[in-house]
């Protein structure tokens, strides 16, 4: 446990999948559907406004043929 009050802290998922899914040559609308989601989805995740479910995280990990842990960070604020 971290911080006062025996609480743990909130932090924020941070990811990569634009500047991986440019060097790709994938559009959103392209990354979209291969990982089923919507391109307004893809959107809302890279810019940080929304985390993905797991299952998505690893399904997008894995269609950008990287380790999950280059494509998402946890960063504690």
């Amino acid at each position: 446990m971290s911080g006062q009050g025996g609480g743990v802290q909130k932090g924020r998922v941070r990811n990569l999948i634009r500047d991986l899914r440019t060097q790709a040559g994938l559009t959103q609308q392209m990354f979209a559907e291969m990982v089923g989601a919507t391109r307004q989805t893809i959107v809302a995740i890279e810019a940080e406004k929304y985390a993905p479910s797991l299952e998505l995280a690893f399904r997008m990990a894995r269609a950008l043929n990287q380790p999950f842990e280059t494509v998402f960070r946890f960063d504690p604020e």
